[in-house]
């Protein structure tokens, strides 16, 4: 049985940061809520489990509790955040409203190497967001770390393999979290690092070739990162049984679709049955008129599906649907108690009603980079592993209020400058390239939903405003605003409004994720 560490959700934001960082210790980690059963857990049997941050006061009796047994499994339990105190709380220990919150980067003093915080510095830098701390330590348990303003930054009790830190280390912020969380993981945990892409592949791509046996399978093939090695990888399985549908919904960056077929098509360099549909007008009409952000991405959603039915009536009985869903998608779609962020279109945006077998979705325990990695095994170029990100709702959801042609075609020439001109500037050693430090995770052009007077020559104008986004990240989960030299900014904006009919300003967003998300809707 593979080797996996449990990560319990109590209603965190960060909580799949645990796991991919779990993750970047070559260790499976899987995120299920805190209401899993004790016999799942059992069945299970990971290596460890881990407890999340979250929102709530323990000794708030509606808040999210574990059951006391959680901890006399004899399975490593390493509480984070709310999970610290719920440890203490449950344990005996006493959990109290903070004299003084700590948020943001914070110093602790470390006080104790025996256990977890052996190889960390005596004073380190580690990133605080609780209003609620413990206030005393349960039996059998000792403080490691403390701030000025908090007593047990960290705590443990060895002989029973219960850890616990106030902070959390999963945050790039925590200067030493990875070492914390490794310690962990190979530590108590005893974990040997078996989860690379390699045994990934392999086994996907028999388990898959298991699954699907002699049956048809559609695969939704957008052209992007996701759905890409999703496509490769069911190639590689099922070979011919396997039919790529491309579905051009008119919400595609400029002459992406034409790139696409180039790629994957007749004259492309994989063998796969590949058509492409171009539904653009029937998108448009049935966005016509809306412009709530979710009722936009539930309509191209179900749009998608309803498409995919119709071609796989015309090529006979279809038995499954491959999709290109990743873990964050699943996330920020609602897991456990977790907040819904906002649904995606291959998870919550899905109708009720599909017309197949059953959805095959891959990926849908990998994070973004793990996703590039597999598509780096499975042979696709790095030009393509590399691409910038783009939502399923495409542009739909990069236009702020109603979608239509006229729109897309704005955004559309304003995002290919905004892409060139990155490009140049990272070619001039302007900003740094993809795989550099500080490099951009993801940008693109927006369309807002204001319009304002201008004057172009002697011509009163009243036009769009487009906004650009550039972000860096390293794991989409949190996002800072990019520092674009000003140079950069000043030739994108001045091409925009010269090139592109219908804007006449520019705006550059400097909002990070949270509060903000990366994409406008």
């Amino acid at each position: 049985m593979r080797e996996s560490i449990l990560v319990l959700d109590f209603g965190g934001q960060y909580n799949q940061l645990i796991a991919r960082r779990v993750r970047e210790c070559n260790v499976y980690c899987e995120v299920h809520p805190y209401t899993m059963k004790i016999e799942e857990i059992k069945a299970m049997a990971p290596k460890g489990i881990i407890l999340t941050g979250g929102p709530n006061s323990v000794y708030d009796m509606a808040s999210p509790h574990a059951e006391p047994e959680l901890f006399e499994l004899g399975i490593p339990v390493l509480g984070i955040c709310y999970g610290a105190q719920l440890m203490a709380w449950t344990l005996g220990g006493k959990v109290s409203t903070a004299p003084v919150s700590e948020y943001g980067k914070t110093e602790v003093m470390v006080s104790d190497k025996d256990g977890l915080l052996k190889d960390v510095s005596d004073r380190t830098i580690v990133w605080m967001s609780h209003t609620d701390y413990i206030e005393a330590v349960p039996e059998g348990f000792k403080a490691t770390a403390s701030t000025p303003v908090c007593p047990v930054a960290a705590m443990e009790n060895d002989a029973k393999k219960l850890y616990a830190f106030q902070y959390h280390p999963e945050v790039t912020h925590s200067e030493e979290g990875m070492k914390m969380l490794s310690a962990f993981v190979y530590g108590p945990c005893g974990c040997k690092g078996d989860w690379k892409m390699d045994s990934f592949v392999e086994s996907s791509i028999e388990s898959i070739r298991q699954k699907v046996g002699d049956g048809k399978v559609l695969c939704a093939l957008s052209g992007g990162v996701d759905s890409s090695v999703a496509a490769v990888l069911l190639s590689k399985a099922v070979g011919k049984q396997l039919t790529c549908v491309f579905v051009d919904h008119g919400l595609l960056r400029k002459n992406e679709g034409d790139e696409v077929e180039a790629i994957f098509g007749p004259e492309g360099n994989y063998d796969l049955n590949f058509i492409r549909v171009n539904a653009q007008q029937r998108f448009y009409d049935k966005l016509a008129g809306v412009t709530e952000p979710e009722a936009k991405r539930k309509i191209i959603g179900e749009e998608f599906i309803r498409v995919f039915e119709e071609e796989a009536k015309k090529i006979g009985a279809v038995d499954y649907l491959v999709q290109g869903t990743i873990y964050p998608d699943v996330i920020e779609s609602g897991l456990g108690k977790s907040a819904v962020i906002k649904s995606h279109h291959n998870v919550g945006g899905l109708p009720d009603y599909v017309d197949f077998k059953e959805i095959i979705e891959p990926l849908r325990m990998l994070f973004k980079e793990e996703v590039r990695k597999a598509g780096l095994k499975l042979g696709l170029p790095e030009n393509l592993v590399y691409r910038q990100p783009f939502p399923g709702p495409g542009l739909g959801v990069r236009i702020v209020g109603e979608v239509t042609a006229e729109k897309v075609k704005i955004v559309q020439d304003a995002d290919a400058i905004y892409r060139e001109e990155i490009a140049a500037a990272e070619a001039e050693g302007l900003i740094p390239a993809y795989g550099q430090p500080g490099a951009l995770g993801q940008y693109f052009a927006a369309l807002t939903n204001m319009r304002s007077v201008g004057v172009m020559g002697d011509f009163r104008t009243y036009d769009y405003a487009v906004a650009l986004r550039a972000v860096t990240t390293s794991d989409f989960m949190t996002a800072e605003s990019a520092h674009l030299p000003w140079e950069v900014i000043e030739k994108v904006t001045s091409r925009i409004v010269n090139e592109v009919d219908h804007v006449n300003r520019v705006f550059y967003d400097c909002t990070g994720k949270p509060p903000a998300t990366i994409e406008f809707e």
